[in-house]
């Protein structure tokens, strides 16, 4: 564990350690005011003695998706694609899917409401033998544009909400044609355009870069693969860089002065709300879930492969932002993604209510109200 932290985030790491039972190792960055404590604890294997430490690199799952977002705000700031571009503008025919209505957009996949489903059809079957190491490994880029042919939309885009990897996954590998046309890479556009400017050199899609070894129900897991869809799951980031992220995001005033314009333009134009949700009162932006309380805003995402857990969510108005991430997969309670997500709750509420008072006295107590 990290010596010197102060006593509140101290026992915040301990709170998401015994959420995550199963880990080997847990990393926690947090933000509270000027306050800015970077932790972790435990060993990158079961068994092993290198200790994990704010710099150790995680697989992230879904959380790459607010970065995919990041890239299409930057591309659309530079003017190379436009949020209401119709994805077949940047697809051959034959992979045109069969559409209901109105055509699918980018923005439509970056909010959720394309219509597409979870899963490219027939990926289930496919990667059924797979389905507790690396179901998407063997998925190639063919596949994606074949899956996309048969894809029937479960609604008509823009009308629902649905949860879809395979809509984020398609944005990334658009994005890169867009930006480099059909033989581009994601992962070096992802880094030329918003890893490197914002100075995250312990971020990439790289699957070969030193990290913690992920375990399912206490069996090792072999490395996350995705390489058709690596906007939707193909990153790796520690605690550090992860706050780095959420810090200017939050205020992008903060983001280093090299930061190009069209990356801190994408900086706020990601944060946008774009969607309301019928009767629970929450928004969604480019991917980020917005919740709003009185006199605060949460922003969240969770992500998740077979071997690892990752939580981050940041509060403009309070100056609060949290990651965690552990080396074990997510449990089907959610309960790490749900610690993780209290403790941002409580301490937004806890600055909201008094800035000077947001310390381990009051996380958690009712305070000033919800």
């Amino acid at each position: 564990m990290t010596t010197g932290a102060p006593a509140w985030a101290t026992d915040l790491l301990g709170a998401l350690r015994s959420a995550a039972p199963g880990a080997s190792a847990v990393a926690l960055a947090v933000r509270r005011g000027p306050e800015r404590a970077l932790l972790a604890t435990g060993t990158t294997t079961l068994h092993g003695s290198a200790r994990a430490d704010p710099d150790t690199r995680f697989e992230i799952g879904s959380l790459t998706k607010t970065f995919t977002a990041l890239l299409l705000a930057e591309m659309v700031a530079r003017g190379e694609v436009a949020y209401d571009d119709p994805i077949t503008r940047f697809l051959p025919r034959t992979a045109t899917p069969h559409l209901r209505g109105a055509p699918i957009t980018l923005i439509h996949l970056a909010t959720h409401t394309s219509g597409l489903p979870s899963l490219p059809p027939g990926f289930l079957r496919r990667g059924a033998p797979a389905w507790f190491s690396n179901p998407y490994a063997d998925f190639s880029a063919a596949d994606l544009r074949r899956a996309l042919a048969r894809t029937r939309p479960r609604a008509a885009p823009g009308t629902r909400v649905r949860y879809s990897n395979f809509g984020v996954g398609l944005l990334g590998a658009l994005l890169t044609h867009a930006a480099h046309g059909p033989g581009g890479t994601f992962a070096p556009l992802l880094a030329a355009r918003v890893l490197d400017p914002l100075g995250l050199t312990r971020t990439s899609c790289d699957p070969d870069q030193p990290q913690p070894t992920g375990y399912w129900h206490g069996r090792a897991r072999p490395r996350w693969q995705i390489p058709a869809m690596p906007g939707a799951g193909a990153g790796r980031a520690s605690a550090r860089d992860l706050l780095t992220t959420l810090d200017a995001l939050a205020d992008p005033a903060t983001a280093p002065s090299t930061v190009p314009g069209t990356l801190r333009a994408a900086l706020t134009d990601v944060t946008t709300p774009r969607i309301a949700l019928p009767r629970t009162g929450r928004r969604i932006a480019l991917i980020w879930n917005i919740r709003p309380r009185p006199g605060r805003d949460l922003y969240h995402h969770s992500g998740g492969t077979r071997g690892f857990t990752t939580f981050a969510g940041f509060s403009p108005q309070t100056g609060v932002a949290l990651t965690a991430l552990a080396n074990t997969n997510p449990a089907l309670t959610g309960t790490f993604i749900q610690r993780a997500y209290l403790e941002l709750w409580s301490l937004a509420q806890a600055s909201a209510c008094n800035p000077h008072m947001a310390s381990s006295e009051t996380r958690g107590r009712g305070g000033c109200g919800s």
